[in-house]
């Protein structure tokens, strides 16, 4: 089993290449799915994002407003750690859940945990991680993209980027950089090429004797 921890910053592609890794045969496990679950009415966070926030960040229909919620903590850095506070040790739970189901499940396999903000916030040993896959976009990129994404001017798109760690600070620790400001079809030429390779170090592993040396050549 090989579990890769996949990251970028917002709209740089994480959603791209986890799909792309996905249809190759990759177990995903998504951080902000799991997020948009602990915060649904009833979840356990939900009471606390409201009563912490309020009720400008509810809908008529009880669900939380993401676009009113994200405005409110991307403008605001302590309003930002409120949230994160809340949220993170529920979805750190899930997750952790998750990845033992996937890890009983697929003994053998590729699961993949992406998680936007890895290397800003989460603890260096979060999770027994055999490498990490940053997704790299230019900043100018970048806030284009996010722009026409979410339909944000272009200073919410800046403070939104701003609100995350540099993505050229998060190359530094990456195991693999899947570069995504080409054509989906070049990314998905780099993310096929790094699969192949993950196969090839599993049959490699595969190989090794029951001390762990690699066959005799």
């Amino acid at each position: 089993m090989k579990v890769i921890g996949l990251t970028g910053g917002i709209a740089s592609g994480k959603t791209l290449v986890a799909r792309m890794l996905r249809d190759l045969g990759a177990h995903v496990i998504d951080a902000d799915a799991l997020a948009r679950e602990v915060v649904a009415p009833g979840a356990p966070a939900y009471r606390e994002v409201v009563a912490a926030f309020g009720p400008a960040v509810v809908r008529p229909d009880g669900t939380l407003d993401r676009a009113a919620l994200a405005a409110r903590v991307f403008g605001d850095p302590q309003a930002r750690a409120t949230l994160n506070r809340i949220v993170h040790p529920h979805v750190r739970q899930r997750m952790a859940e998750a990845l033992a189901a996937a890890a009983a499940a697929h003994p053998d396999g590729v699961i993949v945990l992406v998680i936007p903000l890895l290397l800003d916030t989460a603890p260096a040993d979060l999770y027994p991680f055999d490498g990490i896959v940053v997704v790299w976009l230019d900043e100018a990129a970048q806030e284009a993209r996010l722009m026409a994404r979410d339909g944000l001017t272009r200073e919410e798109a800046r403070a939104r980027i701003a609100a995350q760690r540099p993505l050229r600070e998060k190359l530094a620790e990456a195991t693999w950089v899947i570069d995504n400001s080409g054509t989906p079809e070049e990314t998905r030429r780099q993310v096929e090429a790094l699969w192949r390779r993950w196969q090839g170090e599993a049959g490699q592993q595969g190989r090794r004797d029951a001390r762990g040396n690699p066959p005799a050549p």
